[in-house]
C-alpha cells in the first residue's frame, strides 16, 4: 500500500518548508534512510529522508514551492501502483527543465519562468536563493562563477549577469522591468516575524559603555604570536570569553522572559549573530562560561563557516540564553540591537578605533570600542544591566582575568 511524503518539521521552529531540488525521480527505487529531497527551512538548508522503501510514485509538489508541515508533498509504494488519481507512473526522464504535473498547484513558482539550464558536467552549485532569482530573471547559472562557499553561486554573484538572449547595454538601461520582486526566504519570513515579536511588545532600554581595549589587543598580539595560522585568535572571540564571564557573574541577565515566570540559567549558552547570504542566524556555544578561550576561538570559526552553508543542526542555532552581535568588522561605530525573545538581552558591539583618550591627567591616543545592551525591562533592572556592562568593562581591560 502506497504511504504519503509529508513535510517533516525539521527545526524546532518551522511551520513551513521551501522543497528545494528533489534528489529522486519519479520511477526510482527507494530504501528507508535514502535522501528524497532538499528543504529550506527557516534556518538551513537539510534533507528530507524516506522513512519507507519502495517506488517513488509521484511528486505532488514541484522544486521550489512551499507548503506547510505535514501537507503531502510525493507518494511511495509498490511500482505500478495506482495514487491519488493520477495513474500508474513509469520512468520515462523529464525533458530539461520540465516540471511535475503538481507544479500548477505551486503559485510560488510562476509557469512562465524559465529554468535554469543544468551544467553539462553536472549540477550546478548554487544557493536556494541565487537558483530563485536566476529562474525569475532567466539566467543561465552555468556561464556564472560561484564566491560562496566550494564555488557556490550566491546572489551578488549574479549582479550585473545578463539574461539569456539579452544584448547588453552599457550606457542605456533595457527596456526590461523597472524592478525585481525577490519572494522571501524561509529564513527571512522567521526573521520578519521574531522582529515583530521583539520590537513591539518588549519594553526595551539600552545602555552604552566605551571600553578602552589596549591591553586586548596587546593580549590578542602575544596569543597570536605562539599559535598555530589555524588557531588564531580573534578580537571578537575574546568578546565572547569575556560575556560569558560576565553573565555567569550577573546570572539575572542570562535569563528568559516565559510570560508568568523568569527562567534564570545556570549555564551561559551564548547566541553569536552571523551574517549568512540571505538574512542572519545565531548559532550557539553551550556552556561558554567554562570553556577556555581556545575552545570557544575554535567552535567561533567552525559555526560561523557551517552557518553560512547552511549546514547547521537545530541544536546548534536553538537554545541560546543571551547573544552577541559584532558589526565591528564592518566598521560600524555604534548601533543598537533587537533582542531575540525570549532571551532578556542582547549585546551590541561596534568597531575598535584610535581615539584620543584622557589616561590619568594625559591625552594619548587609544584603541577605545563602544558596546551597548538591549535590555527587557521585565527582567533585567537599569543598575542590574549597568553592573553587568561594569563587569564586562573591567574584564575586557584586564583580559589576563579571563585566563583563571
Amino acid at each position: 500500500m502506497a504511504t504519503k511524503i509529508v513535510m517533516e518539521a525539521l527545526s524546532p521552529t518551522m511551520e513551513e518548508g521551501r522543497l528545494v531540488e528533489w534528489k529522486k525521480q519519479e520511477g526510482d527505487a527507494i530504501n528507508p534512510g535514502d535522501v528524497l529531497a532538499e528543504v529550506e527551512t527557516d534556518k538551513a538548508v537539510m534533507e528530507l529522508v524516506a522513512r519507507t522503501g519502495g517506488t517513488l510514485l509521484k511528486q505532488l509538489v514541484a522544486a521550489g514551492a512551499t507548503v506547510p508541515v505535514s501537507s503531502a508533498v510525493g507518494w511511495i509504494g509498490a511500482a505500478g501502483e495506482s495514487v491519488d488519481g493520477g495513474g500508474t507512473v513509469g520512468k520515462a526522464p523529464k525533458a530539461a527543465g520540465e516540471l511535475p504535473a503538481a507544479a500548477a498547484r505551486a503559485p510560488s513558482v510562476p509557469a512562465a519562468v524559465p529554468a535554469p539550464a543544468a551544467a553539462p558536467s553536472g549540477r550546478v552549485k548554487a544557493s536556494p536563493l541565487a537558483r530563485r532569482i536566476a529562474g525569475e530573471r532567466g539566467l543561465d547559472l552555468t556561464t556564472v562563477s560561484g564566491s560562496g562557499p566550494e564555488g557556490r553561486i550566491i546572489r551578488r554573484d549574479l549582479e550585473g549577469v545578463t539574461p539569456r538572449g539579452a544584448a547588453a547595454s552599457p550606457a542605456v538601461r533595457s527596456s526590461g522591468p523597472a524592478f525585481l520582486d525577490v519572494p522571501l526566504t524561509q529564513i527571512r519570513k522567521t526573521i520578519a516575524k521574531r522582529l515583530v515579536q521583539s520590537i513591539g511588545p518588549i519594553p526595551t532600554f539600552y545602555l552604552t559603555r566605551e571600553v578602552d581595549m589596549e591591553r586586548v589587543a596587546e593580549a590578542r598580539d602575544a596569543l597570536n604570536a605562539v599559535a598555530g595560522e589555524q588557531a588564531k585568535i580573534s578580537y571578537n572571540d575574546i568578546i565572547l570569553k569575556a560575556v560569558a564571564t560576565a553573565l555567569h557573574q550577573h546570572p539575572t541577565c542570562n535569563a528568559w522572559w516565559m510570560d508568568d515566570h523568569v527562567r534564570t540559567w545556570n549555564g551561559v549558552h551564548l547566541g553569536m549573530a552571523v551574517a549568512v547570504e540571505d538574512g542572519l542566524i545565531t548559532p550557539v556555544i553551550r556552556d561558554a562560561e567554562g570553556k577556555t578561550l581556545r575552545v570557544i576561538s575554535a567552535e567561533t570559526r567552525d559555526l560561523a563557516k557551517r552557518a553560512r552553508e547552511r549546514k547547521l543542526k537545530p541544536e546548534e542555532y536553538t537554545g541560546s540564553t543571551f547573544s552577541v552581535s559584532n558589526l565591528g568588522m564592518l566598521d560600524i561605530e555604534h548601533f543598537t540591537a533587537i533582542i531575540n525573545p525570549p532571551e532578556a538581552g542582547i549585546l551590541a558591539v561596534g568597531r575598535i578605533a584610535l581615539v584620543p583618550a584622557a589616561v590619568e591627567g594625559r591625552l594619548e591616543v587609544r584603541r577605545r570600542m563602544r558596546m551597548t545592551m538591549s535590555c527587557d525591562h521585565r527582567v533585567i533592572d537599569g543598575a542590574t544591566g549597568a553592573q553587568f556592562l561594569m563587569t564586562l568593562t573591567l574584564l575586557l581591560e584586564n583580559p589576563l582575568a579571563l585566563v583563571w
